[in-house]
């Protein structure tokens, strides 16, 4: 991120709520034009943190900063940032267009005339003049209209704008809400979990157009989720929160085969985690089994986690293996195989293309740059 402005920086960040820490100390910059995902389980802080940068709740200590200016004591109003919530709260006796353009609607003039600015509304003026002379209040009218047809053919709902938001689907209001949020021109878009209430199919959809989305407007986009296939789907960088507190901050790829301890190891996607010893440069011993490895610095014979993900593991003829385990589960998944396999009086979760049955051996290879090592934390 080295060549991107930073748009939003949190400073020593905590908060509390009945003695309890949510938020403990957090440090976090987020740039311009990116998709950062805050994931982590229920009460693990990430959406106290999206209300403390939306203005919803202070912070006990710390700074917000955006576009280089403290922002704490800024209500939400004042701030270039829009939310998507995960209930989407839009107003049942109005139609869709008249509730994207709600907020715009209910602005000052003088916030609206600044937002628009002269050259346009002149503009406007201009365009809608015949033998009559337009008001400009009528033209910035005009202008709010224009931009919520805009936004809706963003979310692809232009055709809908006279429809009442609670004949539309979940899918559809989760979009008028979107076009609600993006008519203001936000420069940050906050989105709290807006996807969970979605269906999977939907959900999977949804996902592809919002990263879609933001890059065409060049919008920064803040998202909690707590599902991990959402943030690994959408994301330039993703925040992995436990407790109020930053475990990993990294891309998808970078956390997915590198996690910093095992709670983010067991976080974000499936995985074997096994006790070794790092034995020297590029030698690993797990399950009895000397393994080359690459890339990795520890003291001789130091005690490491070795973390394989359950697609690596090669299936090979039982003669080539350095492993020789019996499959306990077997379980089809579409895409794959997955299978439980006892090697060693441990169990292994391998998915592979190949089939076997519940009884079989099961010989079992991995190259040497699919083995991944942590430290082993105090607490084991």
């Amino acid at each position: 991120m080295d060549n991107k402005r930073a748009l939003i920086e949190l400073k020593n960040i905590s908060k509390s709520y009945d003695d309890e820490t949510v938020v403990n100390n957090v440090n976090l910059t987020i740039y311009e034009n990116e998709f950062l995902t805050l994931l982590g389980p229920s009460g693990c802080g990430k959406t106290t943190i999206l209300r403390i940068i939306a203005g919803f709740i202070k912070p006990e200590t710390g700074e917000v900063i955006i576009n280089g200016k403290v922002f704490n004591d800024l209500p939400p109003y004042a701030r270039p940032i829009h939310t998507v919530f995960q209930k989407y709260a839009l107003f049942p006796h109005l139609n869709v267009i008249d509730n994207v353009a709600f907020g715009l609607n209910n602005r000052s003039w003088d916030y609206l005339e600044k937002f628009y600015g002269e050259e346009k509304i002149n503009a406007e003026i201009k365009a809608l003049s015949t033998n009559k002379e337009i008001s400009q209040k009528k033209a910035i009218k005009s202008l709010i209209y224009k931009d919520s047809i805009q936004a809706l053919k963003l979310v692809k709902l232009d055709g809908f704008i006279k429809r009442k938001v609670d004949q539309l689907s979940g899918g559809q209001q989760q979009r008028v809400a979107l076009a609600r949020a993006l008519v203001n021109k936000p420069q940050i878009l906050l989105l709290d979990e807006p996807l969970a209430a979605l269906d999977l199919k939907l959900r999977q959809n949804m996902q592809y157009e919002l990263k879609e989305m933001q890059r065409t407007l060049g919008i920064t986009f803040l998202f909690v989720t707590h599902d991990q296939e959402e943030a690994m789907t959408m994301s330039d960088r993703i925040v992995v929160m436990k407790e109020g507190v930053i475990q990993q901050l990294g891309t998808p790829k970078s956390i997915y085969n590198e996690p910093i301890n095992r709670y983010v190891a067991n976080f974000i996607g499936e995985t074997n985690i096994l006790k070794g010893v790092y034995v020297k440069k590029d030698l690993v011993n797990f399950l009895g089994v000397d393994f080359k490895c690459l890339g990795y610095k520890f003291n001789d014979l130091e005690e490491v986690d070795v973390v394989i993900r359950p697609e690596d593991f090669d299936v090979v003829d039982l003669e080539k293996a350095k492993l020789v385990g019996e499959v306990v589960f077997s379980l089809f998944k579409g895409v794959h195989n997955e299978y439980e396999v006892l090697v060693k009086g441990e169990k292994l979760l391998v998915h592979t293309y190949e089939s076997y049955e519940v009884g079989q051996p099961i010989g079992l290879a991995i190259d040497p740059y699919e083995i991944h090592m942590m430290k082993v934390e105090k607490s084991e």
